[in-house]
């Protein structure tokens, strides 16, 4: 199992408190396995390992893949949508009647992509779309899911409101389709990754032969429909049935595979001479623009910020702080002004979802970390 613990006076004063608290998590059930990831200054601080892949499985290490759950919302699917954006293929404030004509009759018409990003869109927060979809054949999915969405009522006018919308994300990864003529793991891959040196995180396609034996997954649920274990399979219903590709959900990898990715936005954000290759990729005007909550909005683009005083980040990270969620138990916190990064992997959902204790067990680990690391600064 590979550790790593940074030689500064905070990490050996803290390493038993964090360890603790982590092996008392796994005892206390809030998880069964997760990797922790602390970046201090571009630079790897903490990174180690607890717990178990499943019940009574082999021991998570820094091999182990988690599924990455709405993690892909700001990590595959926004990053894709800048760059559409940035390159001019589509606009912010551009309705999505623009790009779906067959809707102009439908309430969805005058949604933006700005408010599907920052989840204005007036759209439910979640609907279970595959008790449906799970009887149309495959490749008539992703059409058929667009019109159940398009035929919802809207829950307040856009723009005048925010609600987290799993929905919103799955009209955005129908734009990258449509608009970009491909889908959002070849967009991502092909635009984003690949042009920055990375080669995941990444998405299981499970309508196609993957070759996923050798990989070391994290168990997520015991699914009641699926009557399975998941491994190496996309916990979210919907986009289970969607064939694990989808732009809510679908994205997997190591805590170190979403550090990457962060660790190059954070140096784009702040103009980092040795980044200036990654500016082709990601401009950083525009990185800036994902980042800030839009005027009358409550989220940034495609992201989420600190909201006091129950965040999940906890009470050390500042207001100019990006992060984000994800259902199966992982987390991400990126604090702009302080160059700190704290990424939170579990399987929570393991054995099944109805586990919730992750929920106060986020800010109290956030705070220990957060805390001592500014007490190391003064």
């Amino acid at each position: 199992m590979k550790r790593f613990w940074a030689g500064s006076t905070f990490f050996i004063n803290m390493k038993e408190l964090i360890h603790k608290l982590m092996t008392d998590a796994i005892t206390e059930g809030v998880f069964p396995g997760a990797s922790l990831l602390v970046a201090n200054q571009y630079k790897i601080a903490f990174y180690d390992h607890y717990g178990q892949t499943q019940i009574d499985g082999k021991p998570v290490d820094n091999t182990t893949v988690f599924d990455l759950a709405s993690l892909t919302k700001p990590l595959a699917t926004s990053l894709s949508i800048l760059h559409m954006v940035q390159t001019g293929m589509i606009q912010l404030n551009q309705k999505i009647s623009t790009i779906f004509s067959d809707i102009m009759e439908t309430e969805t018409s005058e949604i933006t992509i700005r408010q599907l990003l920052c989840h204005q869109s007036g759209l439910p927060a979640h609907r279970p779309y595959y008790k449906k979809l799970i009887d149309i054949l495959h490749h008539k999915r992703s059409d058929s899911l667009l019109q159940m969405i398009f035929d919802e009522p809207l829950e307040y006018t856009p723009g005048q409101n925010t609600e987290y919308s799993d929905l919103g994300f799955m009209i955005l990864d129908a734009v990258i389709k449509r608009v970009a003529g491909c889908r959002l793991d070849e967009y991502v891959f092909q635009n984003i990754y690949h042009p920055l040196g990375l080669n995941a995180p990444y998405f299981i396609d499970l309508f196609a032969q993957t070759d996923i034996q050798n990989i070391n997954f994290a168990a997520t649920e015991e699914c009641p429909w699926r009557k399975r274990m998941l491994m190496g399979e996309v916990h979210d219903d919907n986009a289970s049935v969607l064939g694990g590709i989808c732009g809510h959900a679908g994205l997997f990898g190591t805590a170190c595979d979403v550090y990457q990715i962060l660790n190059i936005l954070l140096r784009i954000y702040h103009d980092c001479p040795e980044q200036k290759n990654a500016h082709h990729v990601i401009n950083r005007q525009w990185l800036c623009t994902f980042f800030q909550v839009p005027d009358g909005a409550q989220r940034p683009l495609g992201f989420d910020c600190p909201t006091p005083p129950k965040s999940s980040s906890g009470k050390y990270f500042s207001s100019n702080s990006v992060g984000h969620l994800g259902f199966t138990g992982t987390s991400f916190w990126m604090d702009l002004d302080k160059s700190i990064i704290i990424i939170l992997l579990t399987n929570r959902v393991h054995p099944n979802r109805n586990n919730i204790k992750i929920r106060s067990f986020r800010p109290r680990i956030h705070d220990v970390i957060m805390q001592n690391l500014i007490k190391s600064k003064i």
